[in-house]
């Protein structure tokens, strides 16, 4: 089993706040992506490497709202809430070894498609984030290559993630459990701390800063 960082997520009430959001802090705007329909949900999407991306995703206004809880929490951001660095998502080779090695708190296997892109990817019941998006969501893609290839190059590249949590020995064990690989770093904050992630990033304007901080 190999564990690698495939993408980070911003979360936000609708894809104009997310992808502001973005820009402000790296002076590039994401671009189109697509929808997600048993999700009810779309992104925008910026290429920061050959196998990783960013990915601003929202609730789709003009998809019916699904039987469940969005993802990544969407449905916990009121109109008007402001966008965030709100997880990041692992790429592996095995999700159900991983999933298995990681237990329940992950959520459980569920097979996606979003045009003609198809994968499979842990989802809580709840629509929570594991280590409340200290951990990563696991994915497996079903085909290759990385969707991040076909996507522009803005001149953008994920240096590191800072990982800030409470108790960062629980989101160190869980990625050892799944063989994580790639420059994340997990630190730790005072007890009762809200979880913060911070992307470091290369653009044409030098390296910038998304998240916390």
């Amino acid at each position: 089993m190999q564990t690698l960082l495939d993408h980070i997520a911003v979360a936000a009430p609708d894809l104009a706040t997310g992808a502001d959001f973005v820009e402000r802090a790296l002076g590039v705007r994401p671009g189109p992506g697509g929808a997600h329909p048993r999700m009810g949900t779309h992104n925008l999407l910026l290429r920061l490497g050959d196998d990783v991306y960013l990915e601003v995703i929202a609730p789709d206004p003009a998809a019916p709202r699904p039987a469940r809880p969005r993802w990544f929490e969407l449905d916990r951001l009121g109109a008007g809430a402001p966008a965030r660095l709100a997880t990041w998502v692992a790429r592996t080779d095995d999700i159900g070894a991983a999933r298995a090695a990681c237990g329940a708190e992950v959520g459980e296997i569920e097979p996606m498609t979003r045009g003609a892109l198809s994968w499979r990817i842990t989802i809580p019941a709840d629509g929570s984030l594991p280590c409340q998006g200290a951990a990563p969501t696991l994915i497996q893609w079903d085909a290759e290559p990385h969707p991040a290839s076909a996507l522009p190059d803005a001149g953008c590249a994920l240096e590191a993630l800072e990982v800030w949590h409470p108790d960062p020995a629980r989101v160190r064990a869980m990625l050892d459990a799944v063989a994580f690989a790639g420059d994340v770093a997990v630190r730790g904050l005072p007890a009762g701390a809200a979880p913060q992630l911070r992307a470091r990033i290369r653009t044409a304007g030098g390296v910038r800063t998304l998240g916390a901080w």
